[in-house]
């Protein structure tokens, strides 16, 4: 699951003046034009580049947005020399007990993959800026900071979410086993279950 998914992986940094790193996330390769999907509140308030799975660096800008679902699509100035895009699957076609794995660049840590399984579907969650998020898939695999943007992944190596958020009573913001991610077809535009390819 992880390989099928890790050349597809990229690093997001938002940066601030002198190219500052304010902010990191994970994004993942979902078209054979490069366009790159991540969490909207990974890329909001500054420039933004992208390190792609062989170490390429780009600019990178947002094409389109979607903040009610807390996603972006980027744009990038300039791709690698092989550009691999992730295979999307169908979300609409996934059961609670599901296995799953998220992959994402949590606390630093690149391309970090942990597993789990689908725990509910068609959840209701906050968003990082305080907005109401809804029907999203919960999951128990771990994720942090830094792994917003980053793919749910099912057993085909198939990209089915990119997570969004997790749950945590405290202000810590750290992972306590609720994480949700946005359906695949809702993140392309195509609506919660379908495996259309971006519509960005």
């Amino acid at each position: 699951m992880y390989e099928a998914v890790a050349p597809s992986i990229v690093i997001v940094e938002r940066l601030a003046a002198g190219e500052r790193v304010a902010g990191t996330g994970t994004g993942v390769v979902a078209s054979d034009t490069g366009v790159i999907l991540t969490a909207l509140h990974v890329v909001n308030g500054g420039e933004v580049r992208v390190t792609f799975a062989d170490g390429t660096r780009s600019a990178a800008t947002v094409e389109a947005s979607d903040p009610a679902n807390d996603i972006a699509a980027l744009a990038v100035a300039s791709l690698p020399p092989v550009l691999v895009p992730a295979t999307i699957g169908n979300s609409g076609r996934l059961a609670v007990g599901d296995p799953v794995v998220a992959v994402g660049n949590q606390l630093g840590m690149t391309s970090s993959a942990t597993a789990g399984v689908v725990s509910g579907l068609d959840r209701a969650a906050a968003g990082d800026d305080g907005s109401k998020l809804a029907g999203l898939i919960q999951f128990d695999a771990a994720v942090n900071p830094g792994s917003s943007g980053g793919p749910l992944v099912n057993t085909r190596g198939e990209t089915i979410g990119i997570v969004v958020a997790l749950a945590n009573p405290t202000r810590a913001g750290t992972f306590i086993g609720i994480g949700f991610a946005v359906p695949i077809g809702t993140a392309l535009g195509g609506g919660p279950g379908s495996d259309d390819g971006p519509q960005r």
